[in-house]
């Protein structure tokens, strides 16, 4: 299984491009209809609607997000189109150049907060970009939880 994981940090250059990690793109490829031969890494990236940053999704992974909408709401219902334009309005899909760099939008920069670096942090089926303190803020704070919390992970088999 390809997994989004690991912290990376790439600079934003003044055009705004940054450099997606090498292990992000090669996930990217093989989550996309045209496989891992894929020449350039096709991504949909959304404002996080809990934090002030940007979500990574793979192409097939985007396309998941929203089959749960045919069956979870009446089509056309105020509650679906609110969750569709939550999730879908301020998305956009952008792939990577011939260096692995792409053209993060404006709004989804200021979201962010960007400005200088990136940070690129994997959350297994998708990855979060960050403004680097901030993310680090905030993988600081998820571990803190996850100690607090007692940290295990439920099994199918009972002990």
């Amino acid at each position: 299984m390809a997994l989004f994981i690991g912290t990376h940090q790439n600079k934003l250059d003044a055009k705004g491009r940054v450099s997606v990690p090498a292990q992000f793109r090669s996930v990217l490829k093989k989550m996309c209809h045209a496989g891992e031969g894929a020449a350039a890494a096709t991504m949909f990236l959304r404002p996080s609607h809990q934090n002030p940053c940007i979500e990574g999704w793979t192409e097939l992974g985007f396309e998941a997000l929203s089959a749960p909408l045919a069956e979870g709401y009446s089509l056309f219902s105020q509650e679906h189109e609110d969750f569709v334009m939550a999730l879908f309005g301020d998305a956009c899909a952008v792939e990577t150049d011939k260096e692995g760099r792409i053209m993060i939008p404006a709004n989804l920069a200021e979201h962010a907060n960007l400005a200088g670096e990136a940070m690129f942090i994997g959350t297994r089926n998708t990855f979060q970009i960050w403004e680097p303190q901030a993310g680090a803020r905030r993988l600081a704070a998820a571990r803190d939880q996850v100690r607090a919390s007692g940290f295990t992970i439920r099994t199918g088999a009972s002990a």
